[in-house]
């Protein structure tokens, strides 16, 4: 870049992006609180980053800083909300708000071993699920992992609906400009919605083995449960008509061999084109967060209106070549990723590492891209080498 070029903030790169336009470079932008919070646990902080904060080392290193924040919450109407660790009530509350419905590892202890269970308790009956907290998961700062699923029972299914269609629509704007403002320049807001329909019902509700099953021996009564939860999701992203935002993202961490072709052509490819057109006719950019293996449902993405797939996780991290998405998403969507976090490692050799990156950017000048790590910076990852790519881009020449 030019010595007199203006300077562009890592939030007006994103911003350009999303608007169609070309800003100076390519945006740099990830996240590094499992390398942080490793580091602060493990009192490992190199010297040079003592006492900072994660959003002065990103500024530091001069990696832009990622973060999602809800877009939206529901208050669940009708609802008693018990939270539990250990055997230990933290948590009771009636008609309470609850962001990612039903996702709901916000509400699980992160910082110690341990179960968390949630309990919801309806005029129909009580829903359960559980996460665990294991020692390797407190010193990484990971999050909680879920071990017991919403959907147990065919009648566990009522009561989702029962509470599904009383939630109310909360929207979450406010946190959205309080974070930005906290982030400063260096930070772009993520603000997210959830997942879609049928990844809810495979990752929170049921399970891969449930879902599965259901899939093939009660299909009518699938498909009427996925038709309610889309229905929700609808009118959540119409609700988001009056929220002055350019992109909203879905978390579906999607896999193509559990969300294989097949199931993501009839269960998927139709939401995302749905939703799809509600968040264009409101000139809003859509993603998804893909931190799975994507070769066998490339093809589709391209077909699917998302705008941007983000945490696109290359090989080695996965088995899906760079080049291969790259080359399947010529006229869409958006990589926002394509760094696979195991080159970061001393497993890969400095050389490799390098060769890797030179040849990123080397296909990446001639259209919009959003560089990242996939799926994060880990507590393992040499930070000297997300130095080098970030001092690579910043001598990039403007974007053509």
């Amino acid at each position: 870049m030019k010595a007199d070029a203006r300077y562009w903030t890592v939030r007006e790169r994103m911003n350009a992006i999303f608007r169609g336009e070309a800003p100076d470079h390519m945006p740099f932008i990830d996240r590094l609180e499992l390398w942080y919070m490793t580091h602060v646990r493990a009192g490992t902080m190199p010297e040079m980053f003592r006492d900072m904060s994660l959003t002065d080392i990103h500024r530091k290193i001069g990696i832009g800083q990622q973060k999602f924040v809800a877009a939206y919450a529901h208050r669940l109407r009708g609802v008693e909300l018990t939270v539990q660790f250990e055997g230990e009530t933290l948590r009771r509350e009636i008609d309470p708000v609850v962001e990612f419905f039903p996702r709901m590892d916000g509400l699980a202890v992160q910082d110690r071993v341990g179960i968390t269970v949630i309990e919801l308790r309806t005029p129909l009956g009580t829903l359960t699920m559980r996460y665990r907290m294991v020692d390797a998961m407190v010193r990484m700062g990971t999050e909680a992992y879920m071990v017991e699923h919403l959907v147990k029972e065919d009648d566990d299914c009522r009561i989702v609906e029962y509470i599904i269609e009383r939630a109310e629509f909360i929207s979450l704007y406010e946190n959205i400009q309080r974070a930005e403002t906290a982030l400063g320049e260096i930070g772009f807001v993520v603000p997210a919605a959830g997942r879609i329909p049928f990844q809810q019902i495979l990752l929170e509700y049921m399970g891969d083995l449930k879902t599965f099953y259901a899939l093939y021996d009660r299909p009518v009564q699938f498909e009427r449960f996925l038709d309610v939860i889309d229905r929700r999701v609808v009118e959540d992203l119409r609700q988001l008509g009056t929220m002055p935002v350019l992109y909203v993202e879905f978390g579906d961490n999607l896999h193509g061999l559990m969300t294989n072709p097949r199931l993501f052509a009839k269960y998927c490819l139709p939401a995302y084109q749905r939703y799809a057109a509600i968040l264009h006719a409101q000139g809003k950019r859509m993603g998804s967060h893909i931190d799975g293996d994507p070769q066998p449902l490339l093809q589709l993405i391209a077909e699917s209106g998302l705008d941007v797939c983000e945490s696109f996780s290359p090989a080695p991290l996965t088995p899906c070549p760079f080049e291969a998405a790259w080359k399947a998403w010529h006229a869409g969507p958006i990589i926002w990723g394509g760094i696979p976090s195991p080159i970061l490692e001393e497993t890969t050799t400095e050389d490799d590492f390098r060769a890797f990156v030179a040849r990123i950017l080397a296909l990446a000048g001639d259209r919009p891209i959003i560089l990242g790590i996939g799926d994060q910076v880990l507590g393992s990852s040499l930070i000297e080498r997300v130095q080098y790519i970030a001092d690579r881009v910043n001598a990039l020449a403007p974007c053509r």
